[in-house]
């Protein structure tokens, strides 16, 4: 049972960058930048197994320049005899109002095996390179290819711009260095109470038939479209929660 908790603390790593302001803004207009209407911010979410709370996970955006950005994301879980820490940071360009990765580190230790990898990549060349193995790949960028963390501030500039939207797909360039589509559907809208307080939100599934596993995911529009809720279940079977608890933006 430890082992599988520490497979699914990364599924909140599903978790969408967001600010305070409610913005009924878009990116159409070429004249909005992201920067505009996405705010750095610190956003805190409690982990729960069957109601429990195991632990926390922080994500943060942090802008370097005008067309370049930090986003990171991290989590610390104790349950019993098990630890699980894991950190993701991912280096951005924003080009156009799309997300482009350039560096990708994870790290994770704890009980068990620790883990470790890191990418950098190259657009203009459609390349990745993987640093630890030393071993380059060639990718299509026109495809819109995400590193796992950075497919996650591209859902949310989508959710803003194209709210009706009820079918996502990204691809996303795995650590073994192959692409995989990550599918998210509409599914319905509910009124959650959270730690962070009372909100309206809209509810996508991910299903990944092969595994037997469905992610939920909630998103308030009111937040901008910040992920507020997550729920996973394997075989029918619960496997953690994840909700919002406290909310920063510079």
């Amino acid at each position: 049972m430890l082992s599988k908790l520490c497979r699914y603390t990364l599924a909140l790593s599903l978790t969408v960058q967001c600010s305070f302001l409610i913005s009924t803004q878009s990116f159409a207009d070429d004249q909005t930048t992201i920067q505009s209407i996405v705010k750095p911010f610190t956003a805190t979410y409690s982990i729960l197994r069957k109601s429990d709370k195991v632990g926390t996970g922080v994500r943060q955006l942090k802008y370097l320049t005008d067309d370049s950005a930090i986003y990171s994301y991290k989590t610390d879980i104790e349950w019993f005899i098990f630890s699980d820490s894991r950190s993701e940071v991912s280096e951005i360009k924003l080009i156009n109002n799309k997300i482009i990765p350039s560096h990708y580190v994870y790290n994770r230790e704890g009980t068990g095996r620790d883990k470790n990898y890191e990418w950098q990549y190259n657009a203009n060349e459609n390349t990745g390179y993987d640093v630890k193995k030393s071993k380059t790949v060639a990718l299509d960028f026109s495809s819109q290819i995400q590193d796992p963390l950075s497919y996650h501030f591209q859902h949310r500039i989508n959710l803003i711009n194209n709210p009706k939207q009820t079918h996502f797909v990204y691809s996303v360039v795995k650590n073994s260095g192959s692409i995989k589509n990550y599918v998210y559907q509409y599914d319905g809208e509910e009124e959650l109470m959270l730690p962070y307080g009372l909100v309206k939100t809209i509810r996508l599934k991910r299903e990944v038939v092969e595994k037997k596993r469905i992610t939920y995911a909630w998103f308030a529009p009111e937040l901008n479209y910040l992920l507020v809720k997550l729920y996973q279940t394997k075989a029918g079977v619960e496997q953690f929660e994840a909700q919002l608890s406290h909310l920063e933006s510079e």
